[in-house]
């Protein structure tokens, strides 16, 4: 079936109700109509996501997230204009259009505008904006293919679309504009420093608490392989055990960009080698590594 009859298909899909995964730059998300809470209700069956961790609404332009949004705030103005598309999702006052299963129950919306081509298109075709977590069932490593996807959900999905590798490789950004201060929620591969220079000071949020979450990624343990994850310094040693290491500058690249890239493909490839354990040097405390590092140790959560 050529590309555009596969994109078609995918955005009848959606439009019915069904799920449909697809690539974004960041990881492959599990989407479905933003707008319709049953089909969003397949999402948290799926996944056996709980019902208080809010999900991301993708849309295909500023317009559209801005029908979307009961506020537009001048700094979601700023923010959008400098990272859409782009792995930065921005947390406003929802209208009531949104369903409370979307967002948790909560009055605020998780808005982004993917970059990857084929996300842009698939939302354009199904002319709705699509919710859409990670395709992969709750607290799991997080896919970066189309056969992640396919491993880690199965038939579960009525329909994956496979746009290579995701080039990101972690989860976006995630900002809340929706309180008196812009508060950082999650980190991603944006550093904070670049986000305060157009927006001005940015709080980090604290590890959430029971109930609701304000953001995607808040739970303490998450992104996580099978294999039980370490995080260790380049001089410590080794646990017992055959495992695997991840090292800086060796097993992985020494830089935050190409090492968040990388990053879930390699766990996902150790993961399916019966390792005892697999071991990762921990990155550096800097503005650049924040998302990673994030990532890292909710992965090694236990």
């Amino acid at each position: 079936m050529a590309q555009a009859e596969i994109l078609a298909r995918a955005a009848e899909l959606i439009r019915a109700g069904r799920l449909v995964a697809f690539p974004t730059e960041t990881v492959y998300g599990l989407g479905a109509n933003a707008l319709d809470a049953a089909a969003v209700e397949r999402i948290f069956t799926v996944k056996r996501r709980p019902r208080q961790s809010p999900l991301i609404v993708h849309v295909d332009s500023i317009a559209m997230a801005r029908g979307l949004a009961r506020e537009w705030p001048a700094a979601a103005g700023r923010l959008a204009e400098r990272y859409w598309p782009g792995p930065l999702t921005l947390i406003v006052r929802k209208q009531p259009i949104i369903p409370d299963i979307v967002t948790g129950g909560i009055d605020t919306v998780g808005l982004r505008m993917p970059s990857h081509p084929l996300a842009l298109a698939l939302i354009r075709a199904a002319g709705v904006p699509i919710a859409a977590p990670s395709a992969n069932p709750f607290t799991q490593l997080s896919p970066t293919t189309a056969a992640h996807v396919r491993q880690l959900l199965g038939d579960a999905v009525d329909l994956v679309l496979d746009g290579g590798p995701s080039s990101v490789g972690i989860e976006s950004t995630v900002l809340s504009l929706a309180g008196p201060e812009p508060l950082l929620l999650r980190p991603g591969v944006i550093p904070l420093p670049e986000i305060e220079a157009l927006i001005g000071p940015v709080k980090i949020a604290e590890s959430a608490a029971a109930g609701p979450h304000a953001s995607p990624g808040m739970h303490p343990r998450h992104y996580r392989p099978r294999t039980p994850l370490v995080l260790l310094s380049a001089t410590d040693a080794a646990p017992s055990g055959h495992g695997a290491w991840l090292r800086l500058g060796r097993e992985m690249p020494a830089e935050p960009a190409a090492y968040a890239a990388r990053l879930y493909a390699e766990l996902h490839r150790l993961d399916t080698q019966a390792f005892d354990w697999i071991a990762v040097e921990n990155p550096p405390d800097t503005p650049e590594w924040a998302g990673v590092r994030d990532r890292l140790k909710r992965a090694a959560g236990r």
